[in-house]
Parts: structure tokens; C-alpha cells; sequence
């Protein structure tokens, strides 16, 4: 039986990377996708592969990535093979952007998109402890919170606003099958 796709999508701060770490914990069955990225390994954040521009360019062109998009001025792959473990029955996550979700739609029309939420207050907390933009920066990343998921596919909500116990059971609640 092949294992089911799902997208975790949602705005920078809301808590996606937690969620994602913590189902890893929860859930070892799961296949975990390890995006790589035209951006330093050295960047920190999310467990991601630092790659060149020349080499994402070179994986592309030869089927490397099942996905790819850009945001943010950098390129982000899903790497084909890792994809490929729902042909061995794996349920496979990734961490996905709305600037992907019109292609994935496309390709995967039974993946299930994660929509990770936090209100805007939450989210200008958690931006502005990283310490990597300036209040008016993240101003303006937060009035692009919020967007359409394409058609068909299925979305469940998941809100992070508060005890990380409280939104880690929310998102395992999520990757449940659904009852008969």
C-alpha cells in the first residue's frame, strides 16, 4: 500500500520546524524530507542541505527533485528519492511553501497540506527572537501570513499558539488516517 504525502505549510515563526522535529520524535515511521537549499548549511534553523546554486541547477536538470521553488531570493528541492519511500508504503513530510503549492497540487493531488497557523502577535514574538530581520521586515512578512490553498486538496488546520505539548498533539492529530 502506498504511504500517504503531506505538505506542512504556513508563515515564517508559526512553528513549523518544531512541529516537524517533534512527529520526528513522536513518529519514527515517518519519512521526514530534508530540503536542500541554495543558502550555507552554516545558516542554521531547520536540518537542511546546503547546496550551490550550479548544484541545485545540476540536481534539477537531472530528476533529483520531486518539488522545487523559489522564496526569499534562495531555491528549495524536495529531493526525488526521498519521495519516492511512499512506494514502500512510508508516509513522507515536507516542509512545503505556498510558493510550491500550485505545482505540488499538480503532481501529488492526494497530498494533504498542513497549514501550521499562529495569530500575528505570536508571530512578531517568534521573528523577533531570531534575531534575523528588523521589526519592519517582519511587519511586512506577516501581512503575507495569510493565503489560498489550491483546490481539491485537503487542508487541516493546525494552530500553534501555545504550550508546545498542546500544538504537538494538534499536528500528530493531523498525520492520523483518517477514521472509516
Amino acid at each position: 500500500m502506498k504511504g500517504r504525502l503531506f505538505a506542512v505549510v504556513g508563515p515564517s515563526g508559526a512553528g513549523k520546524d518544531t512541529l516537524i522535529d517533534a512527529a520526528r520524535a513522536a513518529r519514527p515511521d515517518l519519512v521526514i524530507a530534508r530540503r536542500a537549499i541554495t543558502r550555507p548549511a552554516s545558516a542554521g534553523g531547520e536540518d537542511f542541505e546546503g547546496v550551490s546554486v550550479f548544484e541545485f541547477t545540476a540536481r534539477k536538470v537531472n530528476g533529483g527533485f520531486a518539488l522545487d521553488w523559489k522564496a526569499h531570493g534562495l531555491s528549495y528541492g524536495i529531493p526525488a528519492e526521498t519521495l519516492a519511500k511512499r512506494d514502500e508504503g512510508f508516509d513522507v513530510l515536507f516542509n512545503g511553501s505556498r510558493a510550491a503549492l500550485d505545482a505540488a497540487a499538480c503532481r501529488f493531488p492526494e497530498m494533504t497540506v498542513i497549514r501550521v497557523t499562529a495569530p500575528s502577535t505570536v508571530l512578531m514574538e517568534r521573528l523577533l527572537a531570531r534575531g534575523r530581520e528588523t521589526r519592519e521586515e517582519i511587519a511586512e512578512r506577516i501581512s503575507r501570513a495569510s493565503y489560498d490553498i489550491p483546490a481539491g486538496l485537503k487542508v487541516i488546520d493546525v494552530v500553534n499558539d501555545g504550550p508546545l505539548a498542546v500544538a504537538t498533539a494538534r499536528f500528530l492529530a493531523a498525520l492520523q488516517p483518517a477514521s472509516a
